[in-house]
């Protein structure tokens, strides 16, 4: 119990490298944990915490306690327009924002006591070798196309997803649209971009779905399971996976040298590149290991899609042997006080203001586990957690 006891309550420790590498081990169960990458410019709040990264925390424990070999990686997700529109509104570059929130994140999740094998970012030079090798081997299998780049009239949607109901759109589909930085309307022009043809993958990422979904010894959520074949169901389509940005992975194909690779695509692969740099080229042992390596993805239901779908259909289109996610375990949202967090009209509470409230951070690791939102939305409410916490 001892034992069991300590490694609950360590503090957060990063990859030591005088310790040497941990590598998958014949003869263990070796399993491999990631929590989604949040977007670099945001300040994580508790509804992002429970979601992804103290989930995984949990889980990461109690792996170590019975003894399986594991490692959790963690990271930020840097490129976009997200960064870009955040550089824009600071008066700094994107390489300025990224090293301020990047260190902000770990701090933040340090004292949360979340503890990560690695907590890496994707703007490094292995998120660019790995995410261009895959896209020249899908190019190459001609998994990609090239071609010119509503539903709940959610005020606030962004030209690609809408946070309120997480329908995927295109920027021109939007009602009424608006540019961010200075309130005009967006003019239409023609601009030529690389798609993920998932109509010509659905064979194959059909076949795995309904494989994974219905082994018995593999476990995704209910909403993990609705959501991915409700788009098999729906039937894919071709998904734009570029974007006009300076800031990004650069696309290495001749006549889209002037283009960054989108956070579709790109982000995902932030979980093999980080684990890159904390293993070199020993990353592969974990992720191009499916007979030996079990993978558990933390999210959120706003990122099934990708990671049940998108991310897939990629691994499985480069014919290369990944380890495929077996474990998707994606919760719904936490709200506060009945109402969506958020950090410009000063709803909620958030993780660079949390520490300062005097509460130990084991209180709120038990209050959010406690109302993690495994098959609904649940809400943090002060009125509630005092009930809870002072029992």
């Amino acid at each position: 119990m001892a034992d069991y006891l300590s490694t609950w309550k360590s503090e957060p420790t990063y990859f030591d490298e005088s310790a040497g590498k941990k590598l998958p081990e014949d003869g263990k169960r070796n399993v491999l944990i990631t929590a989604a990458l949040p977007y670099v410019n945001n300040v994580p709040h508790l509804g992002n915490i429970i979601g992804c990264v103290l989930s995984g925390d949990v889980f990461s424990r109690y792996c170590k306690i019975v003894g399986h070999n594991s490692i959790y990686i963690g990271g930020t997700d840097e490129y976009g327009t997200a960064t870009e529109m955040k550089a824009l509104k600071e008066g700094k570059t994107p390489q300025e924002i990224c090293e301020q929130f990047y260190h902000l994140h770990k701090q933040i999740y340090e004292w949360f006591n979340i503890e990560f094998d690695n907590f890496g970012r994707t703007s490094t030079a292995n998120q660019t070798e790995i995410a261009q090798d895959i896209f020249k081997k899908l190019h190459l299998n001609d998994r990609y196309v090239s071609g010119t780049c509503p539903l709940c009239k959610y005020e606030d949607a962004r030209g690609d997803q809408c946070d309120k109901c997480g329908k995927l759109i295109d920027a021109i589909d939007l009602i009424e649209p608006k540019c961010h930085i200075c309130s005009e309307r967006p003019v239409v022009k023609s601009s030529n971009h690389v798609f993920l043809d998932l109509k010509q993958l659905s064979p194959m990422v059909e076949e795995f779905i309904n494989q994974v979904t219905s082994a018995e010894n593999s476990h995704w959520s209910s909403n993990a399971i609705a959501i991915s074949k409700s788009w098999i169901k729906s039937g894919l389509e071709k998904r734009c996976i570029t974007r006009d940005l300076k800031w990004g992975t650069p696309v290495p194909l001749e006549g889209f040298e002037d283009k960054v690779f989108y956070v579709w695509y790109d982000a995902p692969i932030g979980y093999l590149s980080i684990t890159k740099t904390l293993l070199g080229d020993d990353w592969t042992k974990w992720w191009k290991n499916p007979d030996n390596v079990d993978l558990y993805q933390f999210i959120g239901k706003d990122n099934v899609a990708f990671h049940a779908v998108v991310f897939p259909s990629c691994e499985l289109g480069t014919g290369d042997k990944y380890t495929m996610v077996k474990h998707l375990c994606a919760t719904e949202y936490l709200n506060y006080e009945n109402q969506k967090f958020s950090k410009s009209r000063g709803t909620g509470v958030f993780g660079d203001t949390v520490s300062d409230l005097g509460i130990p951070a084991d209180i709120w690791r038990f209050y959010l586990l406690y109302m993690r939102p495994e098959n609904q939305d649940t809400t943090f409410s002060w009125d509630d957690f005092m009930a809870k916490v002072s029992k």
